[in-house]
């Protein structure tokens, strides 16, 4: 039995020194060596380390099962409770998600992350008013939580409480004043306030902060639309694709802007690029009236036809 044993602690200490070096493949087969022994079928902490490693791996079905062999042994273990919400929520199943969240929290009425997962899933299926409600309450347990503020800022843009969606935006940057993210929120909501200035300020911001976030040379360039301005949105959206040469949608709208300044021939290669890119676009290209001065042009005819 002490063999037994030693072999045991020694497979779970392999398993952990491959989980440091992120060796995920590696670690699976000491843990399951691990598991293999007497000892693994009863150990919480190693049922635990590989529900997560599967869930990391993406085998939800695995990380289930393990979940559940934790809550065969504890049925009140809000790690396993929490984990299978998790499970549920990455699988799309919303409704058993919200389930075991609402489960960890009774047992665990202080666990942020399950208010926060929450908060999520209500906001998935559409349930804004319950979203709100349990964003509210990660910030009252934690109250420097940047992505409740953040999240609950974009349900607040999103059911136009545009006030209330700007304060939760700030707070936001007044917890990271660099994070892209609430930057570029920030000139969502001040465009949405007629504030034309401050959004320009905001989506270049954001882009300095990160260059690879397609959606802010986008909205930054439809700014410049807006007012006429075509040139400049075709240089905007020009670096975006070099930053972000798999964003279809940056070729499409430039493309449309092309459209505007008279040269189909730049528009239609950028239209080419696009639909190659994500070929669902092309139906959708079809019904667009932007794009109409395209359709008469032998290459078009040529070659969506």
């Amino acid at each position: 039995m002490a063999q037994d044993s030693y072999m045991y602690h020694n497979y779970k200490a392999i398993a952990a020194s491959f989980m440091s070096e992120g060796n995920y493949l590696n670690a699976l087969k000491f843990y399951q060596k691990a598991y293999a022994q007497k000892e693994g079928k009863e150990d919480i902490e190693l049922l635990l380390d590989m529900a997560l490693l599967y869930d990391t791996l993406e085998d939800y079905d695995s990380a289930e099962q393990k979940y559940k062999e934790v809550l065969d042994i504890n049925p009140e273990e809000p790690s396993a409770i929490y984990g299978l919400a998790t499970v549920y929520d990455n699988k799309g199943d919303y409704k058993k998600a919200i389930e075991y969240y609402k489960k960890a929290i009774r047992i665990d009425p202080y666990y942020d992350r399950a208010y926060f997962f929450l908060a999520n899933a209500y906001d998935q299926i559409g349930q804004k008013e319950k979203a709100i409600e349990y964003y509210k309450k990660v910030i009252e347990l934690k109250p420097d939580d940047f992505w409740a503020y953040n999240n609950l800022g974009c349900i607040y843009e999103e059911t136009e409480q545009n006030e209330l969606a700007l304060e939760m935006f700030q707070e936001s940057l007044r917890i990271d004043p660099t994070h892209y993210k609430a930057l570029f929120n920030m000139g969502v909501i001040m465009k949405k306030l007629g504030n034309y200035a401050d959004a320009v300020f905001f989506y270049k911001q954001a882009i300095e902060k990160n260059p690879e976030y397609p959606y802010s040379y986008l909205n930054l360039a439809v700014l410049f639309k807006e007012q006429g301005d075509y040139e400049k949105a075709v240089d905007i959206i020009t670096q975006g694709i070099y930053h972000n040469e798999s964003a279809a949608f940056l070729y499409y709208n430039r493309a449309c802007f092309y459209v505007r300044l008279n040269q189909p021939e730049k528009a239609l290669r950028d239209l080419i690029k696009a639909v190659q890119l994500s070929p669902e676009l092309e139906e959708y290209m079809k019904n667009d009236s932007e794009l109409d001065p395209l359709r008469t042009l032998e290459a078009y005819q040529k070659f969506f036809n």
